[in-house]
């Protein structure tokens, strides 16, 4: 009896990369498919996490996946913060009233400014009118008389803005100080860039990001920049909102009941407001796609391993690993039987190569990933990282599965934000990254 679970294949050598090759077009198809507008970015408005997962379940069922929870899913519960109705911002600078009548700008939700994860919903200024944002300055951090001033001053449905930089030292604010910035109804943070992500609360003010690069280009158009805004932002914390993890596998020819694992998240963050949306096309409907790869390969029947392969599309993980730690706490296969397990996210470029995390803590298994890139020459440098929480991986390794998560290195640098598009993801290292996994799956 074999004590792994390698492939009933003779004399596989270096197979050329044509050999172990996936269809591009439909990797590109894929993608597209995922990152469609009818996805609402994969989220939790108008459904788009169920319309992602209906795409796959209906992909699993033509590659011949057997399901390993009834119409292959499993179901779990996630709090989130959401962004369903209209999100707005007018700003102006230099006049405290009819901001239309003079230099008012409308932004754009998703590229001028996006909602805090965590804001509440709120409307303040109107049509005709505005309400004041007070801009802290540094001084407030180290001058009692300016911390003074501040705390008198009334917010008359008004708020404040700071820079990005600047908030890790609200907390060495004096105590009552930081309570009456927390009851202004409004609070602005200036960010070099827009990355959204999601929150499981939701606080008591209306909290926006805004590219501080368009606040200060309006601020110095006036003479007096102080700022008048206008405010929509319809906030709805969804509480138990019911998604799903995908599980499909492909039995073992000899080995069975031991197992080979490729997980992906499939959501993303979905929109804000009714115009801005979220592509995730790096993030992750490439890791997506490469799964699906995969599957189709191993489902040939010259390709099937001795053990068993199981492919997870896991929900819930913008959300903060949700459905990766349900699958963990309530698994579907024993995860003593797991001999490894690869977790496949951001492999839409890869001009620098791939970076492994898990590959510090797993020596002997990144040796081997090594080794073989260097005899097939498959992408330019594979870096290690230690163990760290930042994908689906984390819980298995948490609870002794021996897991990689694996993403490339390089290209396009959109991250979280509207331009995260499948038209520009190069997929520079797609073909070379599927072809170095199944090398090192077949090594098992």
């Amino acid at each position: 009896m074999t004590t792994g679970c390698r492939w009933l294949l003779l004399g596989v050598g270096l197979l050329p990369l044509g050999a172990w090759a996936q269809d591009m077009p439909r990797v590109r198809q894929t993608i597209t498919a995922l990152t469609a507008t009818r996805m609402h970015g994969r989220g939790y408005v108008r459904h788009g996490d169920q319309r992602a997962a209906a795409y796959l379940r209906q992909r699993f069922r033509q590659l011949g996946l057997q399901p390993l929870a009834p119409d292959y899913t499993q179901s779990f519960p996630i709090t989130v913060n959401t962004f369903p109705g209209k999100l707005q911002l007018k700003l102006s600078f230099g006049m405290a009233r009819f901001p239309v009548l003079g230099h008012s700008h409308r932004l754009q939700p998703g590229k001028e400014f996006i909602a805090a994860p965590d804001s509440g919903p709120g409307k303040r200024g109107g049509l005709l009118s505005a309400v004041p944002v007070f801009h802290l300055d540094t001084l407030l951090f180290y001058d009692a008389v300016a911390q003074h001033r501040l705390l008198k001053r009334p917010w008359h449905g008004g708020g404040v803005a700071i820079r990005a930089a600047d908030v890790p030292r609200l907390a060495t604010l004096p105590l009552p100080l930081r309570q009456h910035l927390d009851s202004a109804a409004l609070r602005f943070t200036l960010v070099p860039k827009l990355t959204a992500s999601l929150a499981s609360t939701q606080a008591g003010q209306v909290r926006l990001e805004v590219l501080e690069s368009v606040w200060n280009r309006y601020a110095r158009q006036q003479e007096n920049p102080t700022a008048q805004v206008a405010v929509r932002v319809d906030a709805e914390l969804q509480r138990d909102y019911q998604t799903q993890n995908l599980i499909g596998m492909l039995p073992g020819t000899t080995q069975p009941d031991s197992f080979l694992v490729v997980t992906a998240h499939y959501d993303h963050l979905g929109t804000m407001g009714r115009r801005a949306y979220f592509p995730g096309a790096n993030d992750n409907a490439s890791g997506t796609a490469m799964l699906l790869e995969l599957a189709a390969h191993y489902a040939r029947p010259e390709n099937r391993p001795a053990c068993s392969m199981v492919f997870i599309a896991f929900g819930g993980e913008e959300a903060g690993l949700v459905g990766s730690r349900y699958f963990v706490q309530h698994p579907l296969l024993p995860l003593a039987r797991i001999r490894f397990l690869l977790n496949l996210d951001l492999l839409g470029t890869g001009e620098e190569g791939i970076t492994v995390v898990n590959g510090r803590v797993l020596p002997a298994a990144f040796q081997r990933l090594q080794q073989l890139n260097e005899a097939g020459h498959y992408v330019s440098s594979i870096a290690a990282r230690g163990k760290a929480a930042n994908s689906d991986h984390y819980y298995f390794t948490e609870s002794g599965v021996p897991a990689f998560f694996l993403y490339t290195r390089g290209g396009p640098t959109a991250y979280h934000d509207v331009h995260d598009q499948a038209a520009t993801l190069p997929l520079t290292a797609f073909a070379s990254v599927f072809a170095l996994i199944t090398r090192f799956l077949a090594s098992f």
